[in-house]
Order: structure tokens, then C-alpha cells, then sequence
């Protein structure tokens, strides 16, 4: 997300930024406070950020390096008509109040001037200190100290204030808020964008992309969902109610100037004229474990099923296996994207058998980033982030049956069946334990 974040705010991710796997502190080097304050307004992975001005692995190394720090960077934040505050965060280690004022009064060699404000300063200073990760094993000192002047926070707070359990209209699959911003920021969603979403669902997706001023739209083979039908998701209501739908999900958030519209439409024969480009597609396509996997069929096909809404609506559909999904998404994507969109969806994995060969590919997309998020021991989902870096041609239609790729990933249309037959191991597992 900070990478996608910082080349959306002109900046770039170099190679020798200090990221510790297993720190909560990283130290990046971005070249102004206006990129911070930038990267700050989008992002809901980071909590804060600072100006850096001191670090060590001790109080002693800490006091050195802030000895170190050039004066006339500090001076304009130290001025006698200045207010300030320091406050001290540690990480998996709980100080006592002494312990904090002895730490805050050690810093009395740097030349403070102003005075001191706990209620409204003009500018904070944080000491912060890294005890790992283990709380199991906490140890005495610090492994990593910083001290730094307060720049900005990130926007953690959407992720409660976007909440699903506050939303208007949701369904089984309502994408989560947070996971939602961070799938909007790793596709480089801004203003004035039109951002597209081939399966819908009840718009999740949509919300957070027009929270950045997108305007927005999508599809979905279900009728009864686009339309706001049938049986609702939530807990102690058994019918959806006349005004649930995306559209109304888009008003309660003051957004809905940002709604284009949603169609009952087909991902696998997509309804777009040619040379139709949108500037993100962001999706989460269903996996055949809470929403079904299919498509428009015909008649004379040897699977179908006949499906009826409140409205009469008639249509055949079929098995729409997830190799065919997903490369008919990368395919539209090629086909669809401006050059630079990115496209940023959900790949389902069963983790025994995962390996980085099976991510689909196509000639015109550049994979930038595959993040993993474990569903359970055995599967997890992979968020995975392309951009389109070429023309798409008539020529690269079927590219990804040429690769040889496209037979390995085949090997996941029984997602399904081996995420089931993990969740009967572990029930049968618990249930011999409660034996015992």
C-alpha cells in the first residue's frame, strides 16, 4: 500500500528504505513533508508519521545521533513563541509514568525554547521505542529508539466509520472496510477516475473508490443483488427493504454524485463497446464458497439451471470455473485498462500446492505486488496488483493459452472442494479431541 501511495504522490519506493519484517517502525526516505502529508491522508495501513531526527539502539546511540541532527533543521520547531509537546509510544512494553517523565527530562540537552502545551501544541515530538514482537518474551531494554517531530496521521478511523456493520446494504460477501481502502490505495484510485468492478456484489468496493473521488461503477450476474431483492444477510431481518441497494449505500456516505450506475451483466461476454477505458478495475470475484461461480449458458448446454426473481426474470446459467475467471478478467483488464490503470482483485489459493507460477498473467500486465491473507491453515487469498505497461492487440486475445500457464492454474477450479474438505478434517479433528 505505502509503495502504490508514494509513486500516486510522485514519489518512489527505493531500494534502501530500512524495513524490518518484524518491526512496526519503518524509516523511509521521502523527499518533502507535502508527499508525507499526502501519503498520510490515504493510507489506513500506517498509523503515523515523522519527521525523523534521532536513532539508536540505545538511549546512549539515540542521544548521539539527535546530537548529530543539523541545527537549523531543528531550530524553526524550537522557537521561544512556539508551543510543544513529547509524548512517548512503546511498542509491546507498558512504562509507568515516572519512567516516561525520566526518558521525556533526559532530553534536556536539546535547546527547547518554547514552552511546554499538553492540550493544544504547535508542534509534538514522540520517542519511540521497538520491543519486538513476542509479548512472551519482552525484554528489559529496547531494541530500536527514534526520536522525531509529528507529522501526520493516516486514516485509520475509516476503517470504523466505513464499517459493514453500519452499512446500509450488505450481502455474505460485503467486502470489509479496511480491506477495501487498502485494494483502492494498491490500485492508485484518485480524483476524477472512473474506477469499475465486473462482480459488484453490494458495492463495497465502489464505496471506498468514490470515498477518493471516483466516480464509479459495476456488474453482477445477480439480479436479485443489483436490484436490492429477496432474503437480506443481515442477522434478525428476513427480507431486504425497498431502499437497500448500492445506491443508497453511496448516499449514506454523502458519495452518491460519484455513482455511474450497476448492470445485470455477464463478466465472461463483457457488454463494453470497444475502446470503453477505465483508469482502475478493482474486484473481488467469487470463489464457489459463499457466492456460486457462474455464467449465462444456453439451453442445449449439459449444466444449467433455470433461475426466477420477484420480477420474472428468466436466465440460464453454467459452471464459470476460476481459471476461466480470472483470466477473462486479465483479458478485459488488457483490453480496458488506460495504459498505467491498474488492476487489483482476490486470488483464492489452497496453500499446500501454491506456487508463484500459478498467478495469471497476461503480455500486457505487469504484476506489481501479491500479498498474502490466510483464511485458514491450508488456503489463504492473494491480493494481487498488475498494471497495464502495453497496447492490447487482436493478437493477445488468447495469449494466456499459449504461455503454458494456463494448465497449471487449472488446478484450482477445485478450490471449492479442497477448501471443504479442509473445514470436514478440522470439524472431524475437534470433534475426536472433545473425546479424548
Amino acid at each position: 500500500e505505502i509503495t502504490s501511495l508514494l509513486s500516486l504522490c510522485g514519489g518512489k519506493f527505493s531500494g534502501d528504505q530500512e524495513i524490518r519484517v518484524n518491526s512496526p517502525f519503518w524509516t523511509l526516505n521521502i523527499p518533502s513533508e507535502e508527499m508525507a502529508r499526502g501519503l498520510m491522508k490515504r493510507t489506513v495501513c500506517a498509523k503515523s508519521i515523522f519527521e525523523l531526527w534521532g536513532h539508536g539502539r540505545s538511549e546512549g546511540e539515540l542521544y548521539a545521533s539527535l546530537k548529530n541532527y543539523p541545527m537549523d533543521k531543528m531550530l524553526p520547531y524550537l522557537q521561544s513563541d512556539s508551543t510543544y509537546k513529547v509524548h512517548i509510544h512503546t511498542f509491546n512494553k507498558t512504562l509507568t509514568q515516572a519512567q516516561k517523565i525520566k526518558k521525556i527530562d533526559a532530553l534536556e540537552f536539546l535547546p527547547f525554547k518554547g514552552k511546554v502545551n499538553l492540550k493544544n501544541p504547535q508542534h509534538i515530538f514522540w520517542i519511540l521505542e521497538d520491543y519486538g514482537t513476542n509479548p512472551n518474551s519482552v525484554p528489559e531494554e529496547p531494541f530500536h529508539l527514534y526520536f522525531g517531530r509529528w507529522i501526520a496521521d493516516g486514516q485509520r478511523e475509516l476503517i470504523e466509520s466505513y464499517s459493514v456493520k453500519k452499512r446500509h446494504f450488505i450481502g455474505n460477501t460485503s467486502m470489509d472496510a479496511c480491506l477495501s481502502f487498502i485494494m483502492v490505495n494498491h490500485g492508485r484510485v484518485k480524483p476524477n477516475d472512473v474506477v469499475y468492478d465486473p462482480f459488484v456484489g453490494t458495492g463495497g468496493l465502489l464505496i471506498s473508490s468514490a470515498h477518493f473521488g471516483a466516480y464509479v461503477c459495476g456488474t453482477d450476474i445477480d439480479y436479485n443483488t443489483i436490484h436490492g431483492l429477496g432474503k437480506a444477510s443481515r442477522k434478525n431481518q428476513k427480507w431486504r427493504g425497498p431502499d437497500e441497494n448500492i445506491r443508497a449505500n453511496l448516499r449514506q456516505y454523502g458519495l452518491e454524485k460519484y455513482y455511474l450506475d450497476a448492470l445485470v451483466a455477464d463478466s465472461s461476454t463483457p457488454v463494453w463497446r470497444k475502446g470503453m477505458l477505465f483508469d482502475a478495475i478493482i474486484t473481488d470475484p467469487p470463489y464457489g464458497i459463499r457466492e456460486a461461480t457462474r455464467r449465462t449458458g444456453s439451453q442445449k448446454e449439459a449444466v444449467k439451471s433455470v433461475e426466477r426473481s420477484a420480477e420474472n426474470h428468466i436466465f440460464v446459467s453454467s459452471n464459470y470455473h476460476l481459471s476461466d475467471i480470472f483470466f477473462d478478467l486479465l483479458k478485459f483488464a488488457a483490453e480496458h485498462l488506460v495504459m498505467g490503470g491498474r488492476l487489483v482483485y482476490w486470488l483464492p489459493i489452497y496453500r499446500p500446492e501454491y506456487t508463484e507460477e500459478i498467478i495469471p498473467r497476461h503480455p500486457c500486465l505487469k504484476l506489481i505486488s501479491n500479498c498474502e491473507q490466510m483464511l485458514s491453515s491450508h488456503t489463504s487469498r492473494r491480493l494481487i496488483t498488475m498494471e497495464k505497461v502495453k497496447e492490447f492487440k487482436d493478437q493477445d486475445e488468447n495469449s494466456h493459452l499459449l504461455d503454458g500457464q494456463y494448465m497449471p492454474y487449472r488446478g484450482h477450479n477445485s478450490f471449492r472442494e479442497k477448501y471443504f474438505s479442509g473445514v470436514t478434517k478440522r470439524i472431524a479433528k475437534e470433534e475426536k479431541d472433545n473425546q479424548k
